[in-house]
């Protein structure tokens, strides 16, 4: 019988329920809820310059993900204390400039469907990415829609729940089609979202993206983006879109946490322009180099989510 052993990408430190650890120390527990039901969410945090970015934003979904999981804040962590330890976390990690950190909240205890509790319990990783800034890729996004499921719209859909089977399936297949991403539709067959991040339309000079209540995940970078478009002097538009839509748009785009503002160059036949992505990607790198201080010094340029 092969012996199983799973481990993260070895890192110098961890955080488990905001205490640090060493990777030889580092718990793993085949009894773990979320190993065995996918019972929690997780959290992804841009690291620009050591410090972690949006965190107003990434606290209030962490919130409301708490909420709709009915998970229990017992440990009274907040937002000021997640933000210390993640920049403490990026430090003992040697994470200077760019870096991802991924947060996973789990349901603690045990139990099968019916838990024994509903305390929180967390992970915190970090790993250095090459890029301090958001990039794009210059040839811009191949993409097509994923027809094999369709996502359900429910209390959950807004949150990025760790079970994740519908995107890693979109994933796959645009792999085995040579496409960069797949885009996913809701029951309705609207196009809400993609394999990993949320969409964006520009048509004669305003946005358009799916609303919440069509079943995307609520990113803090769409949040962002609206709200960096609307200080820009864009209408932006929440609402249904149709591929007929998007066939019919001036340009199309990405939105995700690490990869900033990604542009579609294609979809089908079609071939899409790149201006406005370009204009808001410059501007979103303006707002995270003139607040690289720490969080509670700096005015979150960024503002509330959106909703």
């Amino acid at each position: 019988m092969n012996h199983f052993q799973w481990r993260p990408k070895e890192r110098p430190c961890y955080l488990i329920n905001g205490e640090f650890c060493a990777d030889s120390e580092l718990p793993f527990s085949h009894f773990n809820r979320g190993f065995l039901y996918s019972d929690g969410f997780f959290e992804t945090v841009r690291i620009c310059n050591g410090i972690p970015q949006h965190l107003a934003l990434h606290w209030n979904r962490i919130s409301s993900s708490l909420k709709a999981h009915r998970i229990e804040n017992k440990q009274g962590l907040t937002k000021k204390k997640l933000g210390q330890r993640l920049q403490e976390l990026c430090e003992r990690n040697a994470i200077h400039q760019g870096g991802r950190v991924r947060i996973t909240f789990f349901r603690d205890g045990g139990g099968r469907y019916r838990p024994e509790s509903n305390e929180m319990a967390w992970i915190a990783t970090a790993e250095p990415l090459q890029n301090n800034l958001l990039t794009s890729e210059e040839k811009g996004l191949t993409v097509d829609l994923y027809s094999g499921m369709q996502k359900q719209v429910n209390a959950l859909s807004n949150f990025k729940n760790l079970s994740s089977s519908l995107y890693i399936q979109a994933a796959l297949w645009a792999e085995d089609q040579g496409l960069d991403d797949a885009l996913i539709q809701n029951e309705d067959f609207n196009v809400i979202e993609s394999s990993h991040s949320n969409l964006f339309l520009v048509s004669n000079g305003a946005l358009y993206t799916p609303g919440l209540d069509s079943g995307p995940v609520g990113g803090v970078m769409r949040a962002s983006t609206i709200n960096v478009a609307l200080r820009a002097g864009y209408k932006v538009y929440e609402c249904n879109i149709t591929p007929h839509e998007m066939m019919a748009a001036d340009e199309m785009f990405l939105t995700n946490t690490i990869r900033g503002i990604q542009w579609i160059a294609s979809f089908k036949d079609r071939r899409y322009f790149h201006t406005t992505s370009k204009e808001l990607l410059k501007l979103m790198n303006e707002a995270l180099i003139s607040q690289l201080e720490p969080e509670g010094q700096a005015r979150d340029k960024f503002g509330p989510p959106v909703r």
